[in-house]
């Protein structure tokens, strides 16, 4: 059994079909127009440390695929803001990873778009900073 994590934490079983499933190690330049046109692709991590299925998710984003992408495998929650700015949608876990990082502890990786180091740096940065960027 998984559980399904999305930014509002862990979401009723998902009934949704996925459409293809690939591995981190999928080669990028195998990336087809047909792939691109799926609904649903899920894409499936060994370890924690296989940052490739960011970097694949990432591609597919910039190939144009517009559909639903889905993050499986062993995905720490401290990863997550990780995988919803590399185009997730979502992550599915193993139940016995959610038992040991309860939902509190992805909820707090929700807000993905405010926790990227560029967000703390305009925040640091101070009014005289903030304005010479906003003119360039």
């Amino acid at each position: 059994m998984t559980v399904i994590v999305n930014d509002h934490g862990f979401a009723p079983q998902n009934t949704r079909r996925i459409a293809t499933d690939l591995r981190s190690d999928f080669d990028p330049e195998e990336i087809t127009s047909e792939l691109l046109q799926r609904s649903c692709i899920r894409i499936t991590l060994d370890s924690f440390a296989d940052g490739r299925g960011f970097t694949l998710a990432a591609r597919l984003r910039q190939c144009g695929y517009h559909g639903h992408l889905r993050l499986a495998g062993y995905v720490l929650a401290d990863q997550y803001a990780m995988a919803r700015r590399s185009g997730f949608d979502d992550v599915e876990i193993p139940q016995d990873l959610a038992a040991r990082q309860p939902e509190p502890q992805w909820l707090a990786r929700a807000d993905w778009r405010a926790h990227d180091y560029q967000s703390r740096l305009r925040r640091s940065a101070g009014p005289s900073q903030q304005n010479i960027e906003s003119r360039n």
